[in-house]
């Protein structure tokens, strides 16, 4: 073909895309939202969001994910929404995964609509914010108590001109009873004196112990405290004292291929309550901490300019008044960190933050480590956090694969379903919340960007910021002469060398570091193996993250002895 002849193919074949755009674009491009009198008494602030779907297996509020089987949802914010009038979302507001409501195809879809209530708080740094208060979820906009839903009705989009949809709320996400106390597992609630100052309310710690067996009989000993990290537990995971119940139906597991992981989960907690009762486990306290705020599910455990003292609080508040109840040792040896994730993360940050007051730690699949392999982006030196540095292309960096490296979403797409749900570092998701935990306090009181959500512009201000206060490999180095002695034996690192999130890549570099040093910890890789897996070189993924008390536990015993210092108690909780 002569080059006359391609450019005129080119211009007829984009026409006909033009043309098919405009005679899909459907003419309900807005919804009318009713807040009933009935559901407020007074004026509501927060996120209003539509969402569409095609899959009837479960209501829309439950279908938005980063993969491709996501719904849709499209979000606004609403401030002061008096009881009785109505409100609209229209093409002007932001939608995910497709921009607006106008590009959405005609067909038939599930519609519902969800207020995230935002409470005012009013900080000691003299910022006013609007954020979603927990109210006892673990900071989930789509089961969060008191925020308000539709139930889902059947909508038709049309190519035809017609009126706006009408939707309605029409009933409010019921409270959530809290967990009682069993022989073995209790639960402890405290307000925060530091939590309650910086944010200019009663703010709460909360947190889950499985008690050793024979504690109630064995009144005069002290124990050690296992410390389990992780994202907002509602009650003690992985613990039952029964078999499994054959009756329930079978739930399949598309994440690992298996059918029946319902029962699987089910025997394995039993597994680990006979274990736990068992003669030769270790006899120690394990917790886990409640400490959902704001921003997420949890705090990630540290000191933040956005979410306040938290490190202090978990470290100086909570942990001493468990073990002033419990008859903990109350001693830094004889605390040992463990978790994956968002809780290896949490692993290794508090024992580098507070290297006297944790014994060891255990960081299975820990989110970045290292910010020069912030999942794919390099914050240091890249550009764009979306896009590949090229004057020519415009390719995107991955977010999440498989074993195998096929990927699913990409890290651009995860961000704009964030900023769909919420915007300043609203969303209650995981790139929001690094952000609110890691950048210092913007003018208007809320994070500052790493990057621009929209475009993936990198802010080198706020990354020299991230570097300096929460980069945990270049903190170990900037202060490795006094860090070093007291970090000596207790930093383990876990991970899979095919981890979901690419979060092997910061351990690389983290592990590049510690084995120049004399640094006494273990670093091990799973082989083709995903998020979270935790260091078991005999388990699948599957099961060795139903484990960690069961791995973790044991090992801190076989080792405390030679971390401890002299005249310890090593015996006494040993029965």
């Amino acid at each position: 073909m002569t080059t006359k002849v391609v450019a005129t193919a080119m211009r007829t074949h984009l026409l006909c895309l033009l043309l098919l755009a405009c005679t899909c674009v459907p003419a309900q491009t807005t919804v009318h939202v009713t807040l009933p009198e009935s559901l407020a008494d007074s004026a509501l602030t927060g996120r209003l969001l539509l969402l569409l779907s095609r899959d009837s297996t479960a209501e829309p509020r439950f279908q938005l994910s980063d993969g491709p089987e996501t719904q849709l949802a499209f979000g606004r914010n609403v401030t002061d929404w008096q009881p009785g009038t109505t409100l609209s979302i229209t093409a002007d507001d932001r939608g995910y995964p497709l921009t607006t409501l106008a590009d959405v195809p005609p067909g038939t879809y599930r519609a519902q609509v969800l207020l995230h209530k935002y409470e005012t708080f009013h900080r000691s740094d003299g910022h006013t914010v609007q954020l979603p208060m927990d109210r006892g979820e673990g900071q989930q906009w789509n089961r969060a108590p008191g925020n308000l839903i539709s139930t889902p009705v059947t909508i038709t989009l049309s190519d035809e001109r017609g009126g706006p949809i009408d939707l309605a709320f029409d009933q409010a996400i019921p409270e959530i009873a809290e967990p009682d106390d069993t022989d073995y597992v209790k639960h402890i609630k405290i307000r925060s004196e530091l939590l309650s100052d910086f944010w200019g309310r009663d703010m709460y710690l909360g947190a889950h112990m499985l008690l050793p067996e024979g504690w109630a009989e064995h009144p005069d000993v002290k124990y050690p405290l296992a410390i389990m990290h992780g994202h907002f537990p509602d009650d003690f995971g992985g613990w039952r004292t029964t078999p499994p119940d054959t009756t329930e139906p079978c739930v399949y597991s598309a994440r690992f291929g298996l059918d029946c992981y319902n029962r699987t989960e089910q025997q394995e907690a039993y597994d680990f309550y006979r274990t736990w009762t068992g003669p030769n486990f270790p006899r120690v306290i394990a917790i886990e901490i409640q400490h959902a705020n704001p921003y997420y599910d949890d705090s990630y455990a540290v000191n933040s300019e956005n979410l306040g003292p938290y490190g202090d609080a978990i470290t100086y508040e909570l942990i001493p008044e468990i073990e002033r109840q419990f008859r903990g040792i109350g001693e830094g040896w004889a605390r040992f960190v463990y978790g994956g994730s968002t809780g290896g993360w949490e692993a290794l940050a508090v024992q580098v933050k507070y290297p006297d007051e944790y014994g060891t730690c255990y960081a299975a699949c820990p989110d970045p480590i290292d910010f020069q392999a912030y999942t794919v982006v390099n914050l240091y030196e890249d550009a764009n956090a979306y896009y590949l540095d090229s004057p020519f292309k415009r390719t995107e960096r991955p977010g999440h694969r498989d074993s195998l490296g096929h990927v699913s979403s990409t890290l651009r797409e995860a961000n704009m379903r964030e900023l769909v749900l919420g915007d300043k570092s609203r969303s209650g998701q995981q790139w929001d919340i690094w952000e609110a935990v890691y950048s210092p306090v913007g003018d208007d009181g809320y994070p500052r960007r790493i990057w621009d959500k929209v475009s993936g512009r990198i802010d080198p201000a706020v990354a020299a910021y991230w570097r300096d206060n929460y980069d945990l490999t270049h903190i170990m180095q900037r202060d490795w002469a006094t860090l070093g002695p007291k970090l000596r034996g207790k930093v383990n690192i876990y991970v899979g060398d095919m981890d979901n999130y690419y979060l092997n890549n910061a351990v690389y570099l983290t592990e590049k570091f510690l084995r120049s040093k004399d640094f006494g910890g273990e670093i091990t890789y799973g082989d083709r193996a995903e998020h979270c897996w935790n260091g078991d070189p005999e388990q699948p993924n599957a099961i060795s993250r139903l484990r960690y008390h069961q791995m973790f536990i044991p090992k801190w015993a076989g080792k405390v002895g030679e971390l401890a210092p002299a005249g310890a108690d090593l015996s006494g909780w040993r029965y």
